[in-house]
């Protein structure tokens, strides 16, 4: 038996199929389709009203939210997330800035952002780190004090709100990833969302090569995404809050199996309505996470250093010192996680780390 750090969630067949035999009729596969445009409107409302921008994966998402807000120079990020945020600023050719994390949520510490604002400073790219929300009013006061534009890396969020709103409604954007291994998944996938109509204009052009039929306006790439992709989302999206219950199960189960150790967690904020994105564990140090990691492995029992290294270590690109980053980079393991995941492999996994973190 083999048991995955993630595994992805797949409708039943003849759901999905049902909408393949409307594109096969259509035969309209790709271009703004009806699906899209259908999973789009859904998202929207899901969404607490924003403009949502489907797009093919999240990573260009990044690169064409900080293109529509033409941003230069430096851009305040966090040394604690997927590489993506760090590489999606360094090839639209600004300077990533990085501002250390906070103990609780390990998102970006916003009282430490306005020391590292410069002339240069063009913006703030924050992550919501596995799903746990960064401080979003407090960096929106500083936003608007120093004259910023806002991106959050969503990648992890979708189905979290935060002071009665969907976290993916903040900032000037939050993209989103739509990936196999995300709670609510198109295959391949992601999404731009803002309040803003004409932004949510600028990114649709932006995405589409830079034209409508003979009339170009700008320069652009191919972000679109197709029907296929869109008929997954349709089939997933009315069963994000089952997949958020299960989800809170298994959560509750690893903690009550892993109270007797002193292993850390992330701590959701006030206000919050979380979904249980991941399910992260820190070890007392990087050698007792490696003595449980490699022991699960030979189990085949699949984990993730999730998030490591820290970003500011990355090797072609270096960054100012963020010790609690890097510390919680040295020692944080991301167990099995998934709603489909039975219980008693959740008890079982953790009988497993209970016997060899006292191993010596």
């Amino acid at each position: 038996m083999n048991i995955n750090v993630t595994k992805s969630y797949l409708p039943p067949l003849e759901e999905y199929v049902g909408y393949l035999e409307g594109i096969w009729e259509r035969g309209w596969l790709t271009n703004n389709g009806p699906l899209v445009q259908r999973l789009e409107a859904d998202l929207s409302t899901a969404l607490s009203g924003a403009r949502v921008q489907f797009m093919s994966n999240g990573t260009i998402a990044l690169q064409v939210a900080i293109k529509a807000l033409e941003l230069t120079g430096e851009i305040i990020t966090t040394p604690f997330s997927y590489v993506a945020t760090t590489t999606a600023i360094l090839w639209e050719g600004c300077q990533p800035v990085f501002v250390d994390i906070e103990e609780q949520t390990f998102c970006i510490d916003a009282t430490k952002i306005e020391a590292a604002i410069t002339p240069r400073t063009s913006a703030i790219l924050a992550t919501h780190v596995y799903g746990y929300p960064c401080d979003v009013l407090a960096i929106e006061k500083i936003a608007r004090k120093h004259n910023l534009k806002v991106i959050y890396d969503g990648a992890h969020a979708f189905g979290v709100t935060v002071h009665g709103r969907s976290l993916l409604a903040y900032g000037d954007i939050t993209t989103c990833s739509f990936h196999a291994t995300k709670l609510f998944h198109t295959s391949e996938g992601g999404a731009i969302i803002t309040m803003h109509e004409e932004l949510a204009k600028k990114v649709w052009l932006y995405k589409s090569f830079g034209h409508i039929g003979d009339d170009y306006y700008s320069l652009g790439v191919n972000g679109k995404n197709s029907e296929f992709h869109a008929a997954m989302g349709l089939c997933n999206l009315p069963r994000v809050p089952e997949f958020i219950r299960a989800r809170r199960e298994v959560a509750e189960l690893y903690r009550a199996e892993l109270a007797s150790l002193p292993l850390r967690y992330p701590i959701t904020p006030e206000d919050t309505e979380y979904n249980y994105a991941y399910f992260p564990v820190i070890f007392d140090s990087e050698e007792q996470m490696q003595r449980v990691k490699d022991a699960l492995a030979a189990h085949n029992i699949n984990t993730r250093r999730y998030f490591f290294p820290s970003l500011n270590k990355l090797p072609y690109h270096t960054g100012a010192d963020c010790p609690v980053s890097e510390d919680i980079s040295l020692r944080v393991l991301c167990l099995p996680f998934y709603q489909q995941l039975e219980h008693e492999h959740v008890r079982w996994i953790c009988g497993l780390i209970r016997h060899y973190y006292t191993k010596p």
